[in-house]
């Protein structure tokens, strides 16, 4: 399967690019080439870049305290094992402490390191990081890759509070919604969603075999699969078959 997820709404849009930018961040500091550790740097300045907005910190701190609430609900429910509620509000307390400590915006003392901040002007730039134009750079792509581990590992500390708490928040997120198998007839498929009820995330799967991709729409109202196929031309082209696939709508 082939599992496709829509917010829908801005802030999960914004939590699902973040979570997108440290798993690359993670699979590319975790080995050794030069080549693969300067990508982990541009990689880390992006997560800068997004959580550079003002009110990221305050949102993330909400929502931690709100899935707090929400599961304290739950005490006393016979049907809820209070070990496994314990360890996820734990949790919960623990990512809302570590982000509420930082000083500042998430990642503030990175912009306050010159040597990072030399290379992060000029990464974007086409060329930008030739030996040339930062020496300093240059000299520690020719570090051992142990030693560029140790100062990846050092600086992506500095975003660990970040990184948590939005994979926390996206897990119990996904949990919250059961797949349900539904039909696209003639490639198309529509969805009223109930009112009074706010849904954050639509995940979408298919079967890899099917070699079909989605146009996913949505709002607070209803969402929207239109179903494609890459024809030969390399264009998507509407599928006019009924298709079966899970649907499953979080909030």
């Amino acid at each position: 399967m082939i599992l496709y997820e829509y917010p829908l709404h801005e802030r999960i849009r914004t939590y699902l690019r973040l979570e997108h930018l440290f798993l690359r961040l993670h699979q590319l500091a975790a080995r050794i080439d030069d080549l693969d550790h300067h990508f982990a740097l541009a990689t880390l300045f992006e997560i800068m870049d997004v959580a550079a907005r003002a009110d990221l910190k305050s949102d993330l701190l909400k929502d931690l305290d709100k899935q707090k609430h929400l599961l304290d609900g739950y005490r006393g429910n016979p049907a809820i094992s209070e070990v496994v509620l314990d360890k996820v509000i734990g949790e919960l307390d623990h990512c809302f402490n570590a982000l509420n400590s930082l000083p500042g915006k998430v990642g503030q003392t990175l912009t306050e390191n010159e040597w990072l901040m030399s290379i992060r002007s000029r990464i974007g730039i086409p060329g930008g990081t030739c030996n040339f134009d930062l020496p300093a750079y240059y000299a520690w792509q020719h570090k051992t890759g142990v030693s560029r581990q140790a100062d990846l590992s050092h600086w992506i500390g500095a975003l660990a509070a970040l990184g948590d708490a939005v994979s926390l928040l996206l897990k119990l997120l996904r949990e919250s919604g059961a797949p349900q198998k539904v039909i696209a007839i003639g490639g198309q498929f529509q969805q009223s969603l109930p009112p009074g009820r706010t849904f954050l995330l639509l995940r979408l799967a298919l079967e890899v075999s099917q070699g079909l991709i989605p146009e996913i729409s949505g709002n607070r109202l209803m969402v929207s699969v239109r179903l494609m196929r890459q024809g030969d031309d390399n264009r998507p082209h509407v599928v006019t078959d009924d298709v079966a696939f899970e649907l499953a709508l979080c909030s």
